[in-house]
């Protein structure tokens, strides 16, 4: 494996991008990774790795760049300390068309890069980004071919740019990965999302006796057996669309 950290320009800046791929028989599929509230850490570095293991270029960007934030370090489970207070400031700092400008800088790399195919395209975002990996698919149709959302919030809003309809007008295969208990994205989305995809072109699933960040090894939240089934899912829908 060839992995390097490395500074890629964007419209506001530069994002300080985590890159892993297999170091023979590219160029590879690319797949943008998107990262949850609490920002760059060894964790999603990990899962990038994994991800790059099964064939793929894997971009991971510090979208936290502009407020030049690499990593917030270990947060408190109380939900009064500084540390969590500062997450969901700088959470809050993003916006869809500022990500969406951030995938652009990384496809331009990707597109420069002899180990990445950069027609062939995944997107993935957990928590946070789950809303930004679905409108990449919608950004940028001609590449994003697969794209999936894993206990993202605000997947159902009011506007025209709603996540919820973005993959339902893309092109790009999408799957939804929910949690049976969350706060963040409550049963009324789950059943949105589930009403009005049907018949689209991807899935919406549910996990049960879940909760939002079950996906991640070092949460409290962690569910094994539902962790390794998403896994499963995102692997299988990248290799179905992506190769």
């Amino acid at each position: 494996m060839i992995e390097r950290q490395i500074d890629i320009a964007t419209k506001d800046g530069a994002s300080s991008t985590f890159i892993v791929h297999p170091d023979r028989n590219g160029p590879f599929p690319a797949i943008i990774f998107l990262m949850d509230a609490p920002a760059i850490r060894e964790e999603l570095r990990d899962m990038a790795r994994r991800f790059a293991s099964s064939g793929y270029f894997v971009m991971l960007p510090n979208l936290y760049y502009r407020s030049g934030v690499m990593e917030i370090g270990p947060l408190s489970q109380d939900p009064n300390d500084p540390s969590r207070k500062r997450m969901f400031e700088l959470m809050n700092t993003l916006e869809i068309p500022m990500v969406l400008s951030d995938v652009d800088g990384m496809l331009a790399f990707a597109q420069s890069d002899p180990a990445a195919n950069a027609g062939s395209v995944g997107t993935v975002g957990y928590c946070m980004s789950g809303r930004f990996a679905v409108c990449a698919a919608g950004h940028h149709p001609e590449s994003v071919k697969a794209t999936a959302s894993i206990y993202g919030v605000r997947l159902v809003t009011e506007g025209d740019d709603s996540p919820h309809l973005v993959a339902k007008r893309s092109p790009a295969e999408f799957y939804f990965a929910c949690a049976e208990r969350d706060h963040w994205a409550p049963q009324e989305m789950v059943d949105q999302l589930m009403k009005d995809l049907k018949g689209a072109i991807g899935e919406v699933e549910q996990y049960p006796d879940t909760d939002h960040g079950f996906a991640f090894p070092k949460r409290p939240a962690y569910n094994k057996l539902a962790a390794e089934q998403h896994w499963e899912r995102v692997l299988s829908l990248f290799n179905r669309r992506l190769r």
